[in-house]
């Protein structure tokens, strides 16, 4: 069974953000709570911590804006 990480919402009006950086690479081990990735929004970048343990698969690329849900990586 896998676990979707999507873009959360963080703040108020926030209708999309920006992936700046993947903390764990792709095949890499995660683990639930430790950060995984940097997302920008609105002039801040937050770091937005793995919902669950497992391998990392990512189906989303750095530097490309995501709207607020979207799917952006599945942990196996």
């Amino acid at each position: 069974m896998s676990t979707e990480v999507r873009i959360p919402q963080i703040g108020f009006s926030a209708q999309e953000g920006t992936l700046t950086e993947w903390l764990v690479p792709d095949g890499g081990q995660v683990e639930a709570g430790k950060p995984l990735y940097t997302l920008e929004l609105d002039k801040s970048v937050q770091e937005v911590e793995a919902p669950a343990s497992g391998m990392l698969k990512v189906h989303a690329a750095t530097g490309e804006v995501y709207p607020i849900g979207a799917l952006i990586a599945e942990i196996l």
